[in-house]
């Protein structure tokens, strides 16, 4: 199946470096290239790709109101892009639907993989845009009150639920969680999907921040170098 991709940035190198580095996979096609985030989500109505590259910084509507926008509309999922991993918008434009987020010079093939990734159902992070957002979550906890009142949340999970959490947090792979827990990825699958159904998480990338924000992993403990997996569903599957 051919991955279907629009791709948004004001600056015409950055983005038609990026459309003709993807446009040469054989399994993805970019429908088009636009220059702002109002053009981006026209094209995004229009066209129904798989998947929207974004800049997070652009005229008319920035990348941020774009993918709130594309995301409230379907399934289109969106990779934003920054030049700076301590963006302030890291943040903000998670929470507005954004299934992964790349620094711009991001290398060729982690750029494919991370349209490939987001297209299959799944979320990615750039390590340094890990960091930063585990900084930010942990600041806005790290009173004992806050952070106590947040841990309540993990009540509903069994054991082996929080066991599978901790290692989301750490950025495994489900492969390597089966490793570590000593069960087969079906099991994984399993667990991964309870837990984002019990806690009301739409990613992996929302557990990641659940396991820091809750305390299950200690603020300055080391940030996961990337997070990315199978499938992100509530079944798990």
């Amino acid at each position: 199946m051919t991955i279907r991709v629009v791709v948004a940035d004001d600056q015409e190198l950055v983005r038609s470096g990026f459309a003709m580095i993807l446009d040469f996979q054989e399994d993805i096609e970019v429908v088009a290239e636009v220059g702002d985030g109002a053009a981006a989500v026209e094209a995004v109505a229009r066209l129904a790709p798989d998947v929207a590259l974004l800049d997070i910084r652009m005229p008319v509507l920035d990348g941020i109101e774009a993918c709130r926008a594309i995301s409230a509309r379907g399934a289109c999922r969106t990779v934003m892009l920054t030049t700076f991993d301590s963006d302030a918008y890291v943040y903000e434009a998670l929470h507005a639907g954004a299934s992964g987020f790349l620094l711009k010079d991001v290398r060729r093939d982690d750029l494919v993989h991370a349209v490939r990734v987001v297209a299959a159902g799944e979320s990615l992070l750039a390590p340094s845009v890990a960091r930063r957002l585990i900084e930010e979550y942990t600041a806005a906890t790290a009173r004992p009150a806050a952070r106590e009142l947040s841990a309540h949340r993990l009540e509903v999970l069994t054991a082996r639920e929080r066991e599978t959490l901790l290692h989301l947090g750490r950025g495994l792979s489900n492969a390597e969680i089966a490793a570590a827990l000593t069960v087969s990825e079906h099991t994984v699958k399993s667990h991964v999907g309870n837990v984002l159904a019990k806690l009301g998480l739409r990613d992996r990338i929302q557990a990641v921040i659940c396991a820091y924000e809750t305390g299950l992993i200690a603020a300055g403990a080391t940030a996961p170098a990337g997070v990315s997996g199978t499938r992100d569903s509530p079944s798990g599957e």
